[in-house]
């Protein structure tokens, strides 16, 4: 059994976790309380100090048995995610070793997060949901998994322009479409909020904001193209997940 953790099991347990789950759950509980040089996400931050984030540590991510842990826990949270709370989002850490950090450039990890997702879709026992395109060059096309929908956030070790994308280990937070809509729902607060965000953000990686990072059913708009943002305000000329794709790529010598 898969299992997710609460930030208070977490805090309470500590010193039982392997070292590099207490080093990487300690370096995302400072971005989110750090109120000094404040992380751009107000929602992910007011999501912590809830409580209603959830937590999952997964081994390598390049072995395959990660993939088939993540599809695990991304099914289990499906199931509890709306008893978590209206800030929900579930937070997975990789162990990242040195080996990785100090070899993979930004592409090795952008295909490293895209086979992830694909290897993970194909352990789907549900369809694709009929109201979700499975074009990912369409302005409503998301993530789809055991029939709910998600938005996607990649963090690595290798983003260094863009902090609001670094992280000291491979770690990606994944947040329930049904979230998004409640927040959108109340349009002047979440203008006010999104204004913000957008100010946030371009202070916090001293970078012009990447044009790929607009709202979700807006013209334009591709939500793969903000799953993982590479360091150079560049995109991808097509999206590396396709119901159809395989991988193909071999990793870098």
């Amino acid at each position: 059994m898969v299992q997710l953790f609460t930030k208070n099991c977490i805090q309470e347990n500590l010193s039982s976790l392997d070292d590099w789950k207490q080093k990487a759950y300690l370096e995302f509980e400072n971005r989110m309380t750090n109120t000094v040089d404040k992380f751009p996400c107000i929602p992910a931050t007011q999501g912590f100090a809830l409580n209603h984030l959830r937590y999952g540590f997964i081994e390598d991510p390049r072995k395959e048995s990660s993939s088939t842990t993540l599809a695990k826990l991304l099914k289990h949270y499906g199931e509890i995610s709306r008893d978590t709370g209206n800030y929900a989002s579930l937070i997975v850490m990789f162990d990242t070793p040195p080996d990785i950090v100090e070899r993979y450039d930004i592409e090795q990890f952008e295909y490293l997060f895209w086979s992830l997702l694909k290897t993970v879709n194909e352990q789907d026992e549900k369809d694709w949901p009929n109201h979700i395109p499975t074009d990912p060059d369409t302005n409503t096309w998301e993530f789809c998994f055991d029939g709910e929908q998600y938005f996607v956030y990649c963090a690595t070790p290798k983003h260094n322009n863009k902090k609001s994308r670094y992280f000291p280990f491979f770690m990606l937070a994944i947040t329930p479409r049904w979230v998004l809509e409640e927040f959108n729902s109340h349009v002047q607060v979440s203008d006010r909020i999104k204004k913000a965000i957008r100010e946030r953000l371009h202070q916090y990686d001293k970078t012009e904001v990447h044009p790929d990072l607009k709202w979700y059913g807006s013209e334009g708009n591709y939500e793969w193209k903000q799953y993982f943002l590479r360091d150079d305000n560049t995109s991808p000329s097509a999206c590396p997940f396709h119901k159809q794709w395989s991988i193909n790529k071999k990793e870098k010598q």
